[in-house]
């Protein structure tokens, strides 16, 4: 595994929504920290003295580190071997397997969601699903990168998993075959109305350009090469390069802070600002929709964010992941790193999105999905995680679950839904939203003034 290869890729992507950062201080060791380290190698001693079986000093040494990196937060890691192969795989962009973003939390391999045309999606699998057997094996408390290994394999053979998804009394059995994975982070499609909906599934390399192709090729579609809208797909986008989101967003802003991150380390406080990338808003005039969910994390939430902030894009769906946090890969020698959090994001606004995520403007529940008041009870957010980071503000739950009333507009079941052809009904409403849509309406609001703007950044 080269890891110089693998800092200068941008396209580090894991189930919790690594953003890579290219530069990092190492901080100095506190001589202070002496007495405990003392402690650490007492035990240690103990442990290889007195166990009642003999313990190999790697494994001691490992189990030392991950304790470590444990306490700290959800998302900081020690990654070697399997850990290294597997971003090298998400680089590569192909595989042979089931298509799933898997996290294991609390013992158990949770499913963050399945990739777009996947096997694992075509077979039934949600987001929020816990993977308890694999071929009628139990699979609680092994290593994440056993139970993935597992997962994979040539194509065309089954596996059969154990499903426990909550809110059902009865697990479900489900044999999924595998088949060759293609990560594609961009697809397109022009609608009626002459609408484009462009869905970035995560953020690998080149997603600005990706996306700015998509673009190009929506216009030569559409009549008389003008859309009427467009809507931007972040639903359950688990992140990816810090880069790319800021190249997505400089697409269409034209001036002022994209994101900002703020570390303890010289050089992890960075600014990143519109006209860097781009120039110009490539889709100038057009009315524009922004989708997320719970599922949209990190990368997905700076690019909200920063539409939200300045007033370029309606955002429209549910509160997003709330993952503020940005990671550092640090290389230790040739075949391991450290992935660490180091710094935290703001929007433009200056607020931070740990715990709390980006908030609609306006709030559509997934109706067409038949367990959604299931999933919404379950439904896991960062603030669920165990050692998350604390927001500064102390953002309250009920402040972010403010608006419980029942709406008329989404009163609808999803069989009802499903009998007037409506299978995704957040997009439906979406794209029922431009076509409603004017240049002089809620869809494309005015952006700030450069005073204003000027305030607002951190």
């Amino acid at each position: 595994m080269n890891i110089a290869a693998l800092l200068r890729s941008a396209a580090l992507v894991t189930a919790v929504a690594l953003v890579p950062a290219t530069t990092a201080t190492m901080a100095q060791v506190d001589g202070r920290a002496g007495p405990e380290f003392a402690k650490l190698f007492a035990v240690f001693q103990r442990i290889q003295a007195s166990y009642v079986e003999p313990v190999e000093n790697e494994k001691l040494i490992r189990g030392a580190i991950d304790g470590m990196l444990s306490a700290l937060d959800p998302h900081s890691a020690y990654l070697d071997g399997n850990d290294l192969q597997r971003l090298e795989t998400m680089i590569d962009g192909k595989y042979s397997g089931l298509g799933l973003s898997v996290v294991m939390q609390d013992g158990a391999v949770k499913v963050v969601s399945p990739f777009r045309g996947s096997p694992a999606e075509e077979a039934g699998i949600k987001a929020g699903d816990f993977i308890t057997h694999l071929d009628g094996q139990l699979i609680v408390d092994t290593k994440l990168d056993d139970a993935v290994a597992r997962m994979r394999g040539p194509k065309g053979t089954s596996i059969r998993l154990t499903i426990f998804r909550q809110g059902r009394s009865e697990p479900l059995e489900l044999d999924v075959t595998r088949g060759v994975i293609t990560l594609e982070p961009v697809t397109s499609e022009l609608v009626s109305g002459g609408i484009g909906v462009i869905s970035v599934n995560e953020f690998s390399a080149n997603v600005g350009a990706n996306v700015f192709a998509a673009w190009q090729d929506l216009k030569k579609k559409a009549p008389g090469g003008q859309l009427a809208g467009l809507v931007l797909d972040l639903r359950n986008n688990p992140g990816g390069s810090l880069d790319e989101s800021v190249a997505l967003s400089d697409l269409f802003l034209t001036e002022g802070r994209i994101v900002s991150q703020r570390g303890r380390a010289r050089g992890e406080t960075m600014l990143y600002d519109a006209e860097t990338v781009y120039r110009g808003d490539m889709a100038a005039g057009v009315p524009m929709i922004v989708l997320i969910n719970a599922g949209s994390a990190s990368a997905s939430e700076i690019v909200a964010g920063a539409l939200q902030d300045h007033r370029r894009a309606l955002i429209m769906g549910e509160r997003s992941f709330g993952k503020g946090s940005v990671q550092s890969l640090l290389p230790l020698g040739k075949d391991a790193a450290l992935k660490l959090t180091t710094a935290r994001y703001y929007t433009p606004s200056g607020k931070s999105v740990q715990e709390g995520g980006i908030r609609p403007d306006i709030i559509v529940p997934q109706i067409s999905d038949p367990d959604y008041a299931v999933r919404q009870k379950y439904q896991t957010r960062e603030s669920d995680l165990r050692g998350h980071l604390i927001n500064e503000l102390g953002i309250k739950d009920e402040e972010m679950e403010a608006d419980k009333l029942a709406d008329p507009r989404f009163q609808l079941t999803s069989a009802q839904l499903e009998a007037q052809g409506i299978k995704d009904f957040q997009l439906n409403y979406a794209l029922d939203t431009l076509r409603r849509t004017t240049k002089a309406t809620v869809a494309l609001r005015p952006a700030p003034s450069r005073e204003s703007a000027r305030q607002a950044k951190p």
